[in-house]
């Protein structure tokens, strides 16, 4: 992970420029980086970028093959983190420029809004073509976040959504050319700094309130999203 950076009350995190799949090593640097965000004083707000093909290609399956003893307290650490990003007490925009795939995807979702490239990249959930159904949790949170249709699509046939068919599915905020989207994400982010305190936070927790609390109940895994 690149790690976290600021343009004036606007934090950014960088996740870096290979294909920043979520293992133990950067969901702790991930939550250490919002640890700084949350204690800094307002205003602010939270904008996540990357840089390269990816946003974020979901589960480093490499590490998960080399540690199967540790996938189940893995995979629950990273709904809590999805969890802590939804109720994020300040507003948050993912600058999507790359590919964001399966739990990539669903981290996409935890934020309140996203801005993806307009000419490449997708955003997919490839469950159904691998075999691999959601948890309760994932799905509480794709429900939440997406229209019922979009969210049915998504999940059922694995389609992948560019930057105009994310826009017009409900998927996303806005689209933007590989050189805007960070900067657009920015300008989303900016006029809403003023919103960061307790009272948004609580807004977001009790919005979310089912979401929230399957990625949190620490229920068997059974794979891995």
């Amino acid at each position: 992970m690149s790690g976290l950076d600021r343009d004036g009350d606007v934090f950014i995190l960088d996740l870096g420029d290979g294909e920043n799949r979520l293992n133990p090593d950067s969901v702790a640097a991930i939550n250490l980086a919002l640890d700084e965000v949350v204690a800094a004083p307002a205003p602010k707000a939270l904008v996540t970028t990357a840089s390269g093909k990816f946003w974020c290609n979901g589960f480093d399956l490499t590490w998960m093959t080399a540690n199967p003893g540790e996938i189940e307290p893995f995979i629950q650490s990273v709904r809590v983190l999805f969890a802590r990003f939804v109720t994020l007490p300040l507003p948050t925009v993912a600058a999507v420029g790359g590919h964001a795939f399966g739990a990539g995807a669903a981290l996409a979702l935890t934020h309140d809004q996203q801005v993806m490239r307009v000419d490449r990249g997708y955003f997919c959930f490839p469950e159904v073509d691998i075999d691999i159904p959601f948890s309760g949790g994932i799905t509480d949170l794709i429900r939440s976040r997406l229209p019922i249709r979009t969210a049915h699509e998504a999940m059922t046939t694995g389609r992948r959504y560019g930057g105009d068919d994310a826009l017009a599915a409900g998927i996303i905020d806005g689209v933007a050319d590989q050189d805007k989207v960070l900067p657009t994400a920015i300008g989303m982010a900016r006029p809403l700094t003023g919103k960061a305190g307790p009272t948004l936070g609580t807004i977001k927790s009790r919005l979310y309130a089912t979401a929230v609390a399957g990625l949190v109940a620490g229920q068997a895994v059974e794979v891995p999203i």
